[in-house]
């Protein structure tokens, strides 16, 4: 068995990120840049004010009380192609451009309208209450680097700076097969010693949360020809992930069968608990990730494997985050030679420290228990017994967060 740090190292040298495609800008949400995007216009691409209320010139204001002459009302979209003279203000709007001469806005609650005329009940100093020009970013200006997962704000910023298309890297298409007599899809007829799929289903998901697109091929049965045959269908996906049939007993197939079809085996089983047999390779030249058939070891195993590979395919290179730590609430037992993820939960403390609780039970097949889970506790090998109140690091799920 090999460590889950080689492991990982081993499933990432066999990929590469892929090519770029040219999309709309609309369609970016959770795409990775492809190159590095500069901005095409200054924003602000002039002077602005920040406020409602008047332009004015600072040294009209030595003195206050002051009346200014109202020669200009400037609202946003629209200039003033004159310029302030002494003793003159503009009647002005968020977002409007500063009038030439002035050089402060004074905002609309510091002042009192008479007619044709404001007068300035409070001082001011030059610069206030003015966005200057490209106070946000120039032209040219790098403002989002390739390798970034756009997010809703980056979609913002690239729209502000006049950026309509982007070069981002393909979405992965993820091949998902799975394997086994026993197993039937949601709502589909069952015999007496059969069980209901999951582990196709989460896997879609994930991969979906993730970012990529997943081929689900359906399930294989325990034959050899109709697992060649099924996973043959995988044909043009970027990378292939089965379900099940990898470990040793008698009707797990994968490995046999697909070696028969050029397949290629890089490495097998793992020092970790839960998902011990875990296949490596190419199948067909595609790369190749055999997962457990049980379904916590499935979607654990994603997360330690599938996810950095789904990563590095979609040209993700973003710094690594943070180590996580929480306070151990419950004592351990030293852990045995493989790496453990314990499924555990949340809690805030009486003193507000962030608290981990590890379920009682770590059984393989309890999805309940993974998805009452907020996070993995990780215990590395040979790990002495923890004590409550210890810091352990732990993992979270894609999409998941501390609580506040």
């Amino acid at each position: 068995m090999i460590s889950v740090e080689e492991a990982r190292s081993r499933v990432l040298a066999l990929l590469s990120p892929l090519p770029a495609e040219e999309i709309s800008l609309s369609q970016g949400l959770g795409r990775v840049l492809a190159e590095d995007l500069a901005a095409r216009r200054t924003q602000p691409p002039f002077a602005v004010s920040a406020m409602d209320g008047y332009a004015v010139r600072a040294a009209d204001l030595a003195r206050i009380p002051a009346s200014l002459k109202i020669i200009a009302e400037v609202p946003a979209g629209r200039g003033f192609e004159g310029a302030l003279g002494p003793g003159e203000a503009a009647r002005i709007f968020t977002g409007a451009p500063l009038p030439e001469g002035a050089d402060t806005i004074v905002i609309q609650e510091d002042t009192r309208r008479e007619e044709e005329r404001v007068v300035v009940l409070s001082g001011t100093t030059p610069g206030r209450h003015i966005r200057a020009k490209g106070l946000d970013f120039a032209e040219g200006a790098v403002a989002l680097s390739a390798g970034k997962r756009l997010t809703a704000r980056d979609i913002g910023l690239a729209a502000a700076m006049n950026r309509p298309w982007l070069f981002v890297h393909r979405r992965p298409r993820v091949g998902i097969l799975s394997t086994g007599d026993e197993i039937v899809m949601p709502g589909e007829p069952m015999g007496p010693y059969q069980i209901v799929s999951s582990n196709s289903l989460a896997l879609a998901a994930f991969v979906e949360a993730c970012g990529a697109v997943p081929v689900s091929v359906g399930n294989a049965p325990d034959d050899p020809e109709a697992l060649r045959r099924v996973a043959a269908a995988t044909r043009g996906v970027d990378l292939l992930v089965t379900t099940g049939g990898v470990s040793v007993g008698d009707y797990d197939l994968v490995r046999p069968a697909l070696a028969e079809d050029g397949f290629d085996l890089d490495f097998w089983q793992i020092a970790m608990r839960p998902g011990k047999p875990l296949m490596v390779g190419r199948y067909r030249g595609t790369p190749l990730l055999g997962l457990p058939g049980n379904p916590v070891s499935t979607l654990v195993c994603a997360l330690i494997f599938l996810k950095p590979a789904l990563e590095l395919l979609s040209g993700l290179v973003e710094a690594p985050a943070p180590a996580l730590t929480a306070r151990l609430a419950t004592p351990l037992k030293a852990n045995d030679r493989r790496q453990d993820y314990l499924r555990a939960r949340f809690a805030h403390a009486a003193d507000g420290t962030l608290e981990v609780f590890p379920f009682a039970i770590q059984d393989s097949s309890m999805m309940s228990v993974l998805a009452a889970s907020d996070c993995l506790v990780v215990r590395a090998p040979h790990a002495p017994p923890a004590a409550r109140g210890e810091s352990v690091p732990i993992l979270l799920f894609p999409g998941g967060a501390l609580p506040v």
